[in-house]
């Protein structure tokens, strides 16, 4: 039996939400249509879908696989749309908050050919950290922002009713050591390196990294420091003072004098996504042009980097 690309909204708003409570309310129809939905939908592919919980509804690797499908699907008909609506004359002001290294490498460089394709279109960025820029989201002081995320854990993060959730990229997660500190970098043991850990803020998404492997190595080393720059974390490394996990694309453009970036099994990967309020029942124009320059922008920076 095939899949109802229809049915494909309903998965998509349960896993944005977390809930078939939440998706129902943000789909307009109700809990039991909801379920209904995806009681077909597991029916289609044969697997199951979405596990209940106490706090609410996780998607499985089979419901991953197929909400990514849905994704995919929603970008391709965002781009028919932009190419539709070509014509039309896209204006306004559109504010979008971001993380250093997402609006530095791959905002900023983009900005000035996006002023000459919409010269009517004002993009206005915000940087800051995650609490602060969901914060504003949340009072609409922003239009969309984007975060980061630890993939093996961003399930764990509910959203705001009336939320979506688009993705950008996922990039790998780098160990950075002080050049030559370790003797061979083959079956790397993170939980007895020979150095302790930097400490960095508990909403970056590199906290959620040593969280894991702590829990996965049963280490208990302490952290030394506290930074919030990845030129901070990898001058303290230089300095010998630690070891980090640092994203691929907070390295790009900087200096690595004094550090070794490594590769190692099991670190996983940063998800980076941007956040905004549901626009169906009041499009904006501006709001999704901008959302679909970042995901062709990230899209861009993802095939240079992997090339």
């Amino acid at each position: 039996m095939g899949i109802d690309p229809c049915r494909l909204r309903v998965l998509l708003a349960v896993a944005r939400t977390g809930g078939v409570l939440a998706a129902a309310d943000e789909l307009g129809i109700t809990p039991s249509a909801v379920s209904q939905q995806l009681n077909k939908l597991e029916d289609e592919t044969g697997h199951a879908l979405v596990v209940r919980t106490p706090k609410g509804s996780v998607l499985t690797p089979a419901g991953l696989a197929v909400a990514e499908a849905g994704e995919e699907i929603e970008r391709a008909l965002s781009v028919a749309r932009a190419r539709i609506e070509g014509g039309a004359k896209v204006a306004g002001v559109v504010r979008v908050g971001g993380f250093t290294s997402f609006v530095r490498t791959v905002v900023i460089p983009r900005l000035p050919e996006w002023r000459i394709r919409y010269a009517q279109l004002q993009i206005r960025m915000v940087e800051d950290d995650f609490p602060a820029l969901l914060r504003m989201l949340r009072q609409r002081a922003l239009d969309a922002v984007v975060v980061e995320l630890d993939s093996m854990t961003a399930g764990q993060r509910s959203l705001s009713a009336g939320m979506i959730e688009e993705p950008l990229l996922d990039e790998p997660w780098k160990l950075v050591v002080p050049a030559g500190a370790l003797l061979t970098t083959e079956n790397i043991d993170l939980g007895h390196l020979p150095l302790p850990w930097l400490g960095v803020d508990s909403s970056a998404a590199n906290a959620s990294v040593l969280g894991r492997i702590r829990q996965s190595t049963g280490a208990q080393k302490e952290t030394v420091h506290q930074y919030q720059e990845t030129l901070t974390a990898l001058a303290l490394v230089a300095a010998g003072e630690g070891v980090a996990i640092v994203p691929t694309l907070a390295l790009s453009g900087v200096s690595h004098d004094g550090v070794d970036v490594l590769d190692v099994p099991g670190l996983g990967t940063r998800r980076i996504v941007l956040r905004r309020f549901d626009r169906r029942r009041s499009a904006s124009m501006p709001v999704d042009t901008v959302a679909r320059l970042l995901r062709e922008s990230a899209a861009a920076f993802d095939t240079r980097s992997t090339s």
